[in-house]
């Protein structure tokens, strides 16, 4: 699949098949996650990866929810592993770059994901799964194979559509030219 095709068809899945996640497609979601760009190149994420689905099921509650899928995979970053300037952490920005380029590999390999990371109860989860202390779980992700239809479709479904999740802004509010506030015009209608 092409880049952009992958970036403008991906979508959080909140409905899963059961079916296993190859090993070889896995190790390949990760390694396109382990190749992403860092502060001086420091790489401070972590990654737990859940297939133990008495694991998965404990730690669902913890993120939300599972969607059922077969897998998880908690995002871990270590701060003292990053830099931080006028009060930024890079572990934040370094650890979320590293996520998007597992959901854009999995997206690439037909997979589901589902960015979980404001409602995660970090201690639960970092208990259920032996995170040390030194490292923040900065998010997880089920992954596995989208299911069709059934509940968690309706509800992803229902979800999207009041959020308004397949409509984006125009470029022109959001990219600007030279000054904020002056929309970047298209070559050839400047």
């Amino acid at each position: 699949m092409d880049f952009y095709d992958v970036v403008k068809n991906r979508k959080s899945v909140r409905s899963y098949k059961p079916d296993k996640v190859p090993e070889d497609v896995l190790l390949r979601i990760l390694e396109a996650a382990r190749l992403a760009p860092s502060w001086a190149n420091k790489q401070c994420w972590r990654y737990v990866i859940v297939d133990d689905p008495g694991l998965v099921a404990r730690i669902a509650p913890a993120t939300v929810k599972a969607f059922g899928a077969p897998t998880m995979i908690a995002l871990c970053a270590d701060p003292a592993q990053s830099g931080q300037r006028e009060g930024k952490d890079y572990y934040l920005v370094d650890a979320a770059i590293s996520m998007e380029h597992l959901v854009l590999a999995a997206a690439a390999e037909g997979l589901g994901t589902c960015w979980v990371a404001g409602r995660l109860e970090e201690a639960a989860i970092r208990q259920a799964l032996g995170v040390p202390e030194s490292l923040r779980v900065v998010a997880i992700t089920p992954l596995g194979y989208p299911a069709e239809g059934g509940l968690g479709g309706i509800v992803s479904g229902v979800m999207r559509a009041a959020v308004g999740a397949s409509s984006r802004k125009p470029l022109s509010e959001i990219a600007f030219h030279n000054q904020y506030g002056t929309p970047l015009t298209p070559p050839g209608k400047r």
